[in-house]
């Protein structure tokens, strides 16, 4: 059960038809409650602060988003059920979900792993992509907003985010920057992807307990989340491999939320002819829902066998373990001597009757070669000049850069004539002409690939 604090006497008791019994939390958005309709039933009320809403232009986007989230299926979600944006004070109404976030989860009893951490990443990415189906971008996906619940983890607050337009950034967005993507520092091409990297940012925090950028300071943290390589050390084997794609910087490059759970679920990276999206959809949640198998972790090479000699039979403990369906989950292949037991099983699960279900990640393939990759790669037309040039204005290092340059073209200005007027009118000449000449010029060379097509 959530932490629910009594509600102070200045706190509302109601919110429309909802008694409130208790505060859940606060943030930058707005105040959490507890909350009970007319037949007992508990939801989350969420009362949202003023002044995100105080505008006719906010009142309309909110209005958009939080319709769109009521259309999101209910796959591994926290459905919204209810809002009113007219009322003396707005609030939002979805499922309540009796459970700890993963944030307080994994700071109060440590990472998860095995067969956790599988239905955390399987469940998650279930959720991410039911609401991109819907046409909604979560934007603010990280560890306090997955709720891990009797029935599997959940994901809440989706759309919310976007409805309040926060691809800037405010005093309130510290606890998100390390989930968030480049692309968010730039504002430019904001779209489904940057939940892709929230996603694996997540999850190398759930495996790890810390997030893959750090969260030492808004600057460290951005400076690492724009130029550096993510610290994946508590994931491994495909997972590991999976997370590093997602957390790419040119976000057209990484997978789509759909083409991250069919590979989480064993279908490769394409999505099957005969597979719809909502039968993908159930099967990520009934993953997410039953006592599944962890992912495979390689095991040590074998030394091959003596030809004249049949090779030997090594076969692992069988550890007894819940039967879902008519199909009994045990380790297969696994040494004696391992110490973890089933936490390093390589398995496959069967649900029946979905028999053609694989409920582990195959081990990546060797990496093909440079020219094969080259001549299997979906070309994409490159992008328009006026969206490279939207990039390189935007981009901070070049800001920066013409800022330094424009300082020294001051101080040289004022050093001749001994005039701050010169010297300001130099200095300000100076910056305007470096930071639109290495603009024009990076976005000319710039290979980025456009997705609109």
């Amino acid at each position: 059960m959530p932490r629910v604090t009594p509600l102070a006497a200045h706190e509302p008791r109601s919110a429309g038809r909802y008694r409130l019994l208790g505060r859940l939390g606060a943030g930058g958005q707005g105040i959490v409650y507890l909350g009970e309709d007319d037949a007992g039933h508990r939801v989350a009320v969420k009362m949202i602060n003023m002044e995100l809403t105080g505008t006719p232009q906010s009142k309309r986007r909110f209005a958009k988003e939080i319709a769109a989230a009521q259309q999101v299926a209910p796959f591994c979600t926290a459905q919204v059920l209810f809002a009113d944006l007219d009322a003396e004070q707005p609030y939002v109404v979805s499922e309540f979900i009796e459970g700890h976030t993963l944030y307080r989860q994994v700071k109060e009893h440590g990472p998860l792993a095995a067969n956790s951490l599988y239905r955390l990443a399987v469940g998650t990415a279930t959720a991410i992509a039911a609401i991109h189906q819907a046409g909604v971008v979560h934007c603010d996906f990280k560890p306090d907003n997955v709720i891990l619940g009797a029935d599997g983890p959940r994901v809440i607050d989706f759309g919310i985010a976007r409805a309040f337009g926060s691809d800037s950034m405010n005093t309130n967005v510290m606890g998100t920057v390390p989930y968030m993507a480049p692309e968010r520092f730039r504002n430019v091409d904001v779209g489904p992807q940057c939940d892709v990297f929230a996603w694996a940012a997540t999850m190398a925090f759930a495996a790890a307990a810390k997030p893959p950028f750090g969260n030492d300071g808004l600057a460290n943290v951005m400076r690492r989340v724009m130029d550096d390589e993510p610290d994946l050390s508590g994931l491994t084997g495909p997972l590991r491999d999976l997370a590093a794609e997602c957390l790419a910087k040119d976000q057209h490059r990484r997978p789509s939320a759909q083409q991250v759970l069919l590979r989480l679920l064993g279908h490769g990276g394409g999505l099957p002819a005969t597979l719809p999206l909502e039968t993908m959809l159930q099967e990520g949640t009934d993953a997410a829902t039953s006592i599944l198998p962890t992912l495979p972790v390689q095991a040590p090479p074998v030394a091959a066998p003596v030809p004249s000699a049949p090779p030997p039979v090594v076969a692992g403990p069988v550890v007894a373990g819940p039967v879902v369906g008519s199909a009994a989950v045990a380790p297969v292949g696994v040494p004696p001597s391992s110490p973890r037991g089933t936490d390093q099983a390589v398995v496959t699960a069967v649900t029946a009757p979905r028999e053609q279900r694989r409920a582990t990640i195959e081990p990546p393939a060797p990496p093909a070669p440079p020219a094969e990759r080259a001549a299997t790669a979906v070309a994409r037309p490159p992008a328009s000049l006026g969206t490279r040039l939207g990039r390189q204005l935007g981009d901070p290092w070049g800001i920066s850069t013409a800022i330094f340059v424009g300082t020294l073209g001051a101080a040289t200005g004022y050093i001749a004539s001994t005039v701050v007027s010169t010297a300001a009118l130099v200095g300000g000449a100076t910056f305007t002409i470096v930071y639109a000449v290495r603009a024009v010029a990076a976005a000319l060379l710039d290979s980025g690939e456009d997705t609109t097509g």
